[in-house]
């Protein structure tokens, strides 16, 4: 006797054809629904995303069913990938079944759920049923019992529970009732082919055949019509992420991490900038919205959020799809609210973590863009003052442009006004030009370029800030200028090669640029130092010291430069001691998003913050690599009470210490 199980047992084949008309009612429900969505994502601009298509496919195959974004948060995404893998089971199941039921056995008199192929069926599909389960009641706990802080419960998580533990008690049922009459007395080998259904069936293998068939009609509707309705009423709740964040996947933004689309300025029709409405956002910002899972990953990870900010990343993107679909004339801005625009340090740990792949940044600058260019709104008046001393100075401090250079005196660097050939651009920017504190590393770095043989040009007074703050604080046109500026004395003098310290300058410089027509090879100074390390170029005298490191977020998580500075202190006899959040989880110094340039008004302050973490390690020594981070953990230990227990160097200082003499 084959090993195989009646397809329709007790229900009989004539349930096919009404099967059959509500699924295609409720498959038209679940079109119209999301038709209606798809009429609000046009209300946003239009995008291009379906360029480079195979990279995108992989992508969504990757991300989507292989559940690796899902996965960065270890036990919760496993446990998510876990339940989605058994739905997904249980889906091709039901599919396989269909298969033969209509096409394969009516047309061509072929079974294939049978034998070792039904064994392996019928076994994956029952624990797949409990896996899920036993994760639907692991989510439900932590919902409903040990709800983590900033987890908003909504009346979608309770129909979405409420039906799908339905669906899996009914669909035991429904095995169990089968397996009582067909299996357990007269089977009992099949039985072990559906374990949990098994144990459902022995309690019910006590009552009278009859009842237990009437169970079984009785259950088997239930289950199918509560499946139905969960399926129609995917586009109306925030279940709809099943099929949205599978498809973010493939409507990812593919360019560098960061990329900022850059205004055309002189447009004919550009007297309306930035976002003050959904209208004024792309398609795939709305479209963001219904991917959004509500997980709140993003706003564990936001450093704004973290020290008592009104910034939540995912209620940003929340919002968003409320105007949309609720008030698509309201004031963006008015309803996000601008302490929130302001609060962002675009540290990028929002869209690092994220499982659905949505761009929570962006949405931000163009709103700050608005906030700038057409209202002339800033964060407060010290912002509005950097700003135009960058408009006048060429840097945020107001000092004259003419002393930009003078930190070099008494250095081996050549002006490139002076002519003569050299090796790289140093393109110091405006901290390590006029910071005092920072100009230590600038000149340090000179020295261990020329202890290595490279000969360093500098613009010295030439030089102008990137335009990197001013632009994350919404003002492109002034970022443009400077940038335009920059970009004609790179060409004047044949730049080939800049290396920079300052991460704002080096993806701004490599990145940015390019979109204004540079075309030049831009690297951190961490990786240059490493490189000639490395090559030999650059000999060491190891001196043994403990540290713990910062990884800045826009060498780290945007450009993802984490082992090269761990290597150079590794050379330079260092031991490091990790930070409880470091690397690609490091927390941002606050310093980001232009907001070195402003005061930091509400909740705590996020540089004492971070140095409360560095000096948690026990180390001595916080180690960084920008200019910004190394001005506000100078600040967050003033302030933070932290003098006398950590010092902060900038790995260009260790590193200069250490040179050794030929």
């Amino acid at each position: 006797m084959d090993i195989t199980r009646e397809i329709y047992w007790n229900v009989g084949h004539g349930v096919v054809l009404p099967m059959y008309l509500f699924a295609a009612l409720t498959l038209v429900i679940l079109i119209y629904g999301f038709v209606r969505r798809i009429r609000v994502y046009r209300q946003g601009k239009r995008l291009q995303r379906l360029d480079r298509l195979p990279k995108r496919i992989l992508r969504l195959v990757n991300r989507g069913i292989g559940q690796l974004r899902v996965m960065l948060v270890k036990a919760p995404g496993i446990a998510h990938a876990l339940q989605f893998w058994g739905i997904l089971l249980l889906f091709i199941g039901t599919v396989l079944v269909l298969i033969q039921v209509d096409f394969t056995e009516p047309l061509f008199d072929f079974q294939f759920l049978k034998g070792t192929f039904y064994q392996v069926f019928s076994l994956t599909l029952d624990l797949a049923g409990f896996v899920v389960f036993i994760m639907l009641v692991a989510f439900g706990v932590r919902r409903y019992f040990y709800k983590p802080k900033g987890l908003a419960t909504t009346r979608d998580d309770y129909i979405i529970y409420g039906l799908l533990t339905l669906i899996l008690l009914t669909g035991f049922l429904v095995e169990g009732a089968r397996m009582a009459v067909t299996e357990v007395a007269s089977r009992p080998d099949l039985t072990a082919l559906s374990p949990v259904g098994l144990l459902v069936a022995r309690p019910l293998a006590g009552l009278d055949e009859s009842v237990v068939r009437q169970i079984h009609v009785l259950t088997w509707w239930t289950h199918f019509f509560l499946v139905m309705t969960i399926i129609a009423l995917v586009p109306f709740t925030k279940f709809r992420h099943i099929f949205t964040t599978p498809v973010n996947y493939l409507f990812a933004d593919l360019r560098e991490k960061g990329a900022i689309d850059t205004l055309n300025l002189e447009a004919a029709d550009a007297d309306h900038f930035g976002a003050a409405a959904v209208a004024d956002l792309t398609w795939k910002d709305i479209f963001d919205a219904d991917a959004c899972t509500s997980c709140k990953r993003c706003q564990d990870r936001c450093p704004a959020w973290n020290t008592d900010k009104p910034l939540s990343p995912m209620k940003v993107v929340q919002q968003i799809g409320e105007v949309a679909f609720g008030r698509p004339q309201a004031n963006l801005i008015e309803t996000v609210t601008t302490d929130v625009l302001w609060a962002c340090t675009t540290c990028y740990a929002c869209q690092e973590i994220c499982p659905a792949d949505i761009e929570h940044v962006n949405k931000i600058l163009e709103m700050r863009r608005h906030l700038v260019l057409m209202q002339g709104e800033f964060p407060g008046g010290e912002v509005q003052t950097a700003v135009n001393n960058t408009e006048v100075n060429g840097n945020p401090f107001g000092l004259a442009y003419a002393s930009r250079g003078d930190w070099a005196e008494g250095l081996d660097v050549q002006r490139m006004a002076d002519g003569g050939k050299v090796d790289v651009l140093y393109f110091a920017g405006c901290y390590a030009s006029f910071d005092k504190r920072n100009q230590s590393v600038a000149q340090n770095f000179i020295r261990i370029c020329n202890a290595a043989g490279i000969k360093v040009g500098i613009l010295g007074k030439e030089e102008k800030c990137c335009g990197e703050p001013v632009r994350k604080l919404g003002n492109e046109y002034l970022y443009q200028m400077v940038a335009a500026e920059n970009i004609k004395q790179f060409k004047a003098y044949g730049v080939s090669r800049i290396v920079t310290t300052c991460p704002h300058c080096f993806n701004t410089l490599g990145r940015n640029y390019r979109d204004l027509g540079l075309e030049v090879e831009v690297e951190h100074y961490t990786v240059f130092l490493e490189r000639l390390i490395r090559e030999g170029a650059l000999h060491l005298n190891p001196q043994e010291f403990d540290f713990t490191y910062h990884d800045s977020c826009y060498i780290g998580r945007y450009k993802g430069i984490i082992k090269e500075p761990r290597q150079i202190m590794h050379q330079a006899g260092g031991s490091i001691t990790e930070m409880a959040k470091s690397k690609n989880e490091s927390f941002c110094c606050g310093g980001g998003g232009g907001r070195v340039l402003a005061e930091e008004k509400l909740g705590r302050r996020i540089n004492v913050e971070r140095v409360k973490m560095a000096e948690a390690t026990g180390a001595p020594m916080l180690v960084s690599n920008c200019p910004f981070c190394l001005t506000m953990f100078e600040d967050g230990i003033k302030t933070g009470g932290s003098e006398g227990k950590l010092k902060v160097r900038d790995l260009a200082e260790i590193i200069g210490e250490r040179i050794a003499q030929k």
